[in-house]
C-alpha cells in the first residue's frame, strides 16, 4: 500500500536534517552521487540538498536505482504493526488542520479507538494526540519561518482549536513562544 504525505520538499528536507523519526516510512531519502536511499531519520553523513530525492514508495526508489543504507535499513520492516501505524501516521499528516478525535483515526484504520491507542503508544511511545500534536508544531514552525501568517492565523492554520492551546504545546515543545522562535529563526 502507498502511503502519500502531503510534505514539500522543504519539509521533508528539514525531517531529514532533524534525523525525525516520525516520518519513517512515509517517504525516503535518495542521494542522487552515492545511489543510495535511507529513512529520514537516518544518522549517516547528510547529503548536499541539491543531490537529494524524496520518493513515497521503497518499489519506487529501488525502481529508480537505489540501494538501501546499510545504516538505517529502510527496507527492513521493525513490527508486524508497522503497516497500521504507518497508515495512522500518514493519516495524521494529513489530515492535521481537521478537528480528529480518535474515533475519527480509528475508523479510517479500521480498528477500535481503544486498541489503536494502545497499539500506537506500543510502537511510537506517543498518543496519537501527542503526536498530532508534534505535527501541527512542525508545520506552525514551518509556517513562522517561511510566511508573515500571525500566530493567530497560523494556530488556526495548523489545526489548533483554541490559541491558548496552540501557545502551550508550541512552548512545551520548542522551549520558546512562536515570536520567539520567528524571531530567532
Amino acid at each position: 500500500m502507498t502511503t502519500n504525505v502531503n510534505l514539500s520538499f522543504e519539509e521533508m528536507w528539514e525531517k531529514i536534517i532533524a534525523c525525525d523519526k516520525k516520518y519513517d516510512g512515509l517517504f525516503f531519502t535518495a542521494v542522487k552521487t552515492t545511489k543510495i536511499y535511507c529513512r529520514p531519520s537516518c544518522r549517516s553523513r547528510k547529503p548536499k540538498k541539491m543531490n537529494v530525492e524524496f520518493y513515497h514508495d521503497m518499489n519506487e526508489v529501488e525502481k529508480a536505482g537505489y540501494r538501501p543504507c546499510k545504516r538505517c535499513q529502510p527496507e527492513v520492516e521493525h513490527s508486524p504493526h508497522i503497516e497500521l501505524v504507518r497508515n495512522i501516521i500518514t493519516f495524521l499528516v494529513n489530515h492535521y488542520k481537521k478537528n480528529l478525535v480518535l474515533k475519527d483515526i480509528a475508523d479510517h484504520v479500521g480498528v477500535s479507538p481503544f486498541y489503536l491507542e494502545r497499539l500506537f503508544k506500543q510502537e511510537t511511545s506517543e498518543t496519537p494526540r501527542t503526536y498530532l500534536e508534534k505535527i501541527r508544531i512542525d508545520k506552525a514552525a514551518h509556517l513562522l519561518k517561511c510566511t508573515t501568517l500571525t500566530n493567530l492565523e497560523i494556530c488556526y492554520e495548523v489545526g489548533f482549536q483554541s490559541t491558548s492551546n496552540f501557545y502551550k504545546v508550541f512552548r512545551n515543545l520548542k522551549n520558546c513562544s512562536p515570536s520567539k522562535y520567528r524571531k530567532d529563526f
